[in-house]
């Protein structure tokens, strides 16, 4: 089936990612490219979408693309920099702003005769985040909107179905903006909402068939929603010859290496369950920056998958539960300006050795995306619902070196956090949790005696798909049991701290 797609280009704004997915929650496919980078073939796309950027458009080195073969040919939704890229650059004004236009806004006037704007009212919030404004219009442009400080907020350039508006309509805080781009992508664009979980199932299971044939093909599970519905799509294109490896490494939670090879009985797959606990840690021996903890375990990863692969005969392919925010924060938004935030294990390729090829059925979908996938396959609730774990694992929550014993010392707390969690019925609410062990000791007193012991931080933070996350305001009371129950129970830990940035500034996890 064909579906309409619609193609943003990235200038490396913080909320490019954003973008994607509301478009997609309107049940219409989006992708990303750099704005550097514009497809060949344009025909594959029925819209697009120009993102902010934190370039000033009048800078020598401002983003510069080629949209000779879409200016004039497709619908254009210009974001913030793109709609000051063509007030600049089509005989239009943009200056420094008096004040410096960042957050909330709300339109003072709206061109009623617009459709653009159609069920959206004076006095709608909006938000804003530029430095520079649209002193004047680009030719042949009819004013739309304003607010208070804006005059040229929202535009339209007569005859080439070029919009643009100065505030996100991907942001929370922009009320209306799943509206707007409604009316943008349904009645101005005409695309049909045909891109649903049932057709990415159908789509991608047919792509696999195509792509595999009868060859035979090796996953790593992680216990995890994203490896758990990548090998439910395999297998249900290739039966058989997938081969599933779960692999202890020694950084899991609390015997979760049992019971995650337990869940899997019930879901028909084909699980060897492989403890290279020793193999993990040994290659971690004195390593402390993050970063090279997280090659370490990528590489032996790829070292296990390598020897268990030698054990099955003609292995050609290995699967990954890869998803597209994986792919954005290792390779800066598919090679566009964004900054890269840190690499991850499962993404960047395979050694030269290692004679397989790479399959990622998820590598196009964020992690809500992936879930709704798991659904339209009939797997378990309790497996869907399951808070994200990182690959390396405990390996980026024990800060500076790892070993046996931190591991233990950390696996114990978290047990008590997560289980405390369900207990009070708080685990459904939280987009993912876990406990920090920190390098620093403190000076602490149990009993009479003098303690100097491990400090841990508890981290919880909601999220749809991890870009960007709140932490959680739990109850003080659930904090106190729980920091109770760790310094009593969990020998070598006499402090616990609860973490509550952000993220951004901060990330999820700590490494």
């Amino acid at each position: 089936m064909q579906h309409n797609k619609v193609l943003i280009l990235d200038f490396g704004s913080q909320y490019t990612q954003l973008i994607a997915r509301r478009v997609r929650e309107l049940n219409i496919f989006s992708e990303i490219k750099p704005y550097n980078k514009v497809p060949k073939n344009i025909d594959d796309y029925s819209a697009v979408i120009l993102s902010g950027s934190p370039f000033s458009v009048r800078a020598e080195d401002a983003p510069h693309p080629d949209l000779s073969n879409i200016r004039g040919r497709k619908p254009i939704l210009a974001v913030c920099y793109g709609a000051q890229y063509f007030a600049h650059f089509s005989g239009g004004e943009v200056a420094p702003s008096n004040i410096r236009e960042y957050g909330r806004a709300n339109l003072s006037f709206i061109n009623e005769d617009e459709r653009f704007f159609n069920n959206i009212q004076v006095g709608s919030q909006v938000w804003m985040s530029h430095s520079d404004t649209i002193k004047h219009l680009p030719n042949k442009a009819i004013l739309l909107a304003s607010t208070h400080d804006v005059e040229n907020a929202a535009y339209r350039i007569e005859g080439e179905q070029i919009y643009g508006i100065q505030f996100h309509p991907e942001v929370y805080h922009t009320k209306d903006g799943r509206q707007l781009l409604e009316n943008f992508l349904l009645d101005i664009a005409n695309l049909n909402q045909d891109w649903t979980p049932d057709s990415f199932v159908e789509e991608t299971v047919y792509d696999l068939k195509k792509t595999l044939r009868n060859d035979k093909v090796v996953l790593g599970l992680s216990g995890g929603v994203d490896s758990s519905v990548a090998a439910m799509l395999l297998h249900r294109a290739i039966g058989d010859n997938l081969y599933c490896i779960f692999v202890n490494n020694g950084l899991l939670r609390k015997n979760e290496f049992q019971e995650v090879l337990d869940q899997y009985k019930h879901m028909h797959l084909n699980v060897i369950g492989v403890d290279a606990s020793d193999r993990f840690l040994d290659a971690l021996k004195g390593i402390s920056d993050p970063e090279l903890k997280r090659k370490a375990i990528g590489r032996t990863f790829i070292e296990v998958f390598d020897d268990e692969a030698h054990k099955i005969e003609d292995v050609k392919w290995l699967a990954q539960g890869t998803i597209y925010p994986d792919v954005i924060e290792s390779v800066s938004a598919t090679g566009g300006p964004s900054a890269t935030i840190k690499s991850h294990h499962n993404v960047g390729g395979l050694p030269d050795f290692m004679k397989l090829k790479v399959v990622e059925p998820l590598k196009t979908i964020f992690k809500d995306e992936v879930r709704r996938v798991g659904a339209s396959l009939s797997m378990d609730k309790s497996l869907l619902g399951r808070h994200p774990f990182p690959g390396p694992g405990l390996g980026i929550r024990i800060l500076g070196d790892i070993t046996s014993e931190k591991v233990e010392i950390l696996q114990e707390v978290d047990a008590i956090f997560i289980n405390n969690l369900k207990k009070w019925k708080l685990y459904d609410k939280v987009w993912q949790a876990g406990a920090m062990l920190l390098p620093v000791n403190s000076v602490g007193v149990m009993g009479d005696e003098r303690t100097y012991e491990k400090c841990v931080a508890l981290r919880a933070v909601e999220s749809t798909d991890g870009m960007t996350a709140d932490w959680v305001n739990l109850p003080y009371e659930f904090l106190q049991k729980t920091s109770n129950e760790i310094i009593n129970k969990v020998k070598g830990v006499n402090r616990v701290v609860y973490d509550i940035s952000s993220k951004p500034p901060a990330t999820i996890e700590w490494e």
